[in-house]
């Protein structure tokens, strides 16, 4: 059994700063993307940040040079620092992990953290 436990959302001003994080335990072979998705009520959920086990990065142009994506291959966990946040960031976010446990990848989905910016 495999989990995803985020943690670190909260209520911040704007300009302020959140660092989240999410942990992935259970029976783990190996790990290939650890990513970072959100979702604003009434709509669609969006990535926000994609890392492979190589270390490619990548952002989603409303949030680029404002938040950083980083892992900690050692511990299974991802993070997500986000800077200079607009109360156009409000949403739930997610982390997702593509995760080997025994002989097949499998996709994962942490239970959601929510992020709220008041203006």
């Amino acid at each position: 059994q495999v989990q995803l436990v985020e943690s670190g959302g909260g209520l911040v001003q704007a300009g302020g700063s959140l660092r989240l994080s999410c942990a992935a335990s259970g029976r783990i072979r190996s790990i290939n993307n650890m990513d970072w998705y959100r979702q604003a009520p009434g709509k669609q959920r969006e990535l926000v940040a994609a890392s492979t086990s190589e270390g490619n990065i990548n952002y989603d142009e409303a949030v680029k040079d404002r938040f950083t994506l980083s892992r900690d291959n050692a511990k299974n966990t991802v993070y997500l620092q986000m800077n200079s946040l607009k109360p156009e960031d409000t949403a739930a976010y997610y982390c997702y992990a593509k995760i080997r446990s025994a002989f097949v990848w499998n996709d994962y989905w942490g239970q959601g953290t929510q992020v709220t910016v008041s203006s």
